[in-house]
Order: C-alpha cells, then structure tokens, then sequence
C-alpha cells in the first residue's frame, strides 16, 4: 500500500529563526491578518505561522524547534511538548487559549511510538479535558525528518 501523501505537508517548515522584537503583521484586502507574535519562531520559507480571520486564529504546522537556539528540542517528549508550545504563543497572542480549540491536527511519523506521548502532553496541557477534536495521521516524513507536527483553529472573538 503506498503512503498517502499530503500536499499541505509541502509548506511544512524548512528551517526557523527567532522572531524580532517587532511585529510586522500584514493585513489582507479582506481583513485576513498574518501573524508573527514576538518570542514566536518566523518561517524562512513561503509559509506564516498563523493568520486571523475574523474570530478564528488558524495556527500553521509547528513543530519542537526551541525559538531561542533555533534548533529541535533533543528529546522526544520534549520536542512533542515544545510544537504545542508553539503553537499555543500564537493563539495567545490573539486572545486565545488552548482551550479555545476548536480543531487540532497533529502529524507524527510512526503512530505507535508517538501517539501516547502526544495524549500525555496533551492531558498536560489541557488537564483533565474536556479536549478539543483531534486528527492525528501517521505521515512518511516530516521536515528535517522530525516525528510530530502539530496545527489548530482557535475561537479568540474579537472585542469591540
């Protein structure tokens, strides 16, 4: 059976570096506003690593790349944790908790091995749930043959 192949993977990070203390949103014709909180991770690539479209904060694939060194986290658990981390800046930075999810995606290259670490950070940071809807898939490869890429929609409505 051949892998199925996504081709959202293709934007995937190619390599990250520290976020300026300066924010430099854009703002599409639309209202759609990219986001690059500081202390967050910027994308060398043709990716943001998130945008706001009205009262929803859709965060881009992150994966465990400690903004500060610019590099994966070295352990497992550590890598796992550190792309929910990521992805949870962003949403705080619009007004947003975790557990104003309302989709997350994650992808991890072997299912077996990686879902229950997965679980377990997830019930860290969320505690005892409720939880928000997850698709987990079990991909070939992910960039820099990393094991777990994590993305979400959040509610964040903005205040008039």
């Amino acid at each position: 059976m051949k892998p199925i192949v996504f081709s959202m993977l293709a934007i995937a990070p190619l390599g990250l570096v520290s976020v300026p203390a300066v924010a430099d949103d854009h703002v599409s014709p639309n209202g759609v506003r990219t986001l690059t909180p500081e202390g967050g991770i910027i994308p060398t690539a043709t990716w943001s690593l998130g945008t706001r479209a009205g009262d929803y904060v859709f965060v881009a694939g992150m994966r465990g790349i400690d903004p500060e060194l610019n590099a994966l986290v070295p352990d497992t658990e550590g890598r796992v944790r550190q792309a929910f981390l990521n992805m949870q800046l962003i949403a705080e930075s619009e007004g947003a908790s975790l557990r104003d999810a309302v989709r997350l995606v994650v992808y991890v290259t072997d299912m077996y091995r990686y879902r229950p670490i997965v679980n377990q950070i997830q019930k860290e940071l969320w505690g005892e749930g409720p939880y928000p809807p997850r698709t987990i898939v079990e991909v070939d490869r992910l960039n820099q043959d990393d094991i777990v890429e994590v993305e979400g929609t959040f509610y964040a409505p903005i205040e008039e």
